[in-house]
């Protein structure tokens, strides 16, 4: 059994990465929404309402986006999203009902995008690599303490 204060914050992060779930599921169905759209012309008219400058480097990046974007991809890209929102439920409801399967798939899921992330950092610090970072390493530092908590002592030689 693991003690309250543990228990609280795995708790935590299987609400965390629930929200995650929902954040990508809901990009995902607002996707679908630009089928047979015109996503340029979309782009255009969002950048322009929160005034960002199409010349700069990401604005640019995104009208290229929108301007290769098919009805094929937008459905894989939304299946996608389902995929991994599903992958999030799933293992947010492993870890609120204290699965260790779950915990393991916290563990190895969130160890997987550190090399990514820290890169990611060390090639340009902003507010939103810095934030997955943080946020990924106690996701992954917490669910490691609580295995490592549960696991058995080690048997007395004598």
């Amino acid at each position: 059994m693991t003690s309250p204060g543990l228990k609280k914050s795995i708790r935590t992060v299987a609400v965390f990465e629930a929200v995650k779930g929902m954040l990508v599921l809901a990009a995902g169905c607002g996707l679908l929404r630009l089928l047979h759209q015109d996503a340029h012309r979309i782009a255009s008219e969002f950048m322009a309402r929160v005034h960002l400058n199409p010349a700069q480097r990401y604005p640019k990046i995104f009208l290229d986006l929108a301007d290769d974007i098919t009805d094929r991809k937008l459905w894989l890209f939304a299946g996608l999203a389902l995929i991994y929102s599903l992958f999030r439920f799933v293992e947010g409801y492993g870890l609120w009902r204290e699965r260790g399967w779950a915990e393991w798939l916290a563990v190895l899921s969130g160890t997987i995008y550190l090399p990514i992330e820290i890169y990611e950092v060390s090639v340009r610090v902003s507010y939103v690599t810095l934030f997955a970072l943080l946020a990924n390493l106690v996701v992954v530092g917490v669910v490691a303490y609580v295995l490592l908590q549960k696991r058995p002592p080690p048997a007395k030689v004598s």
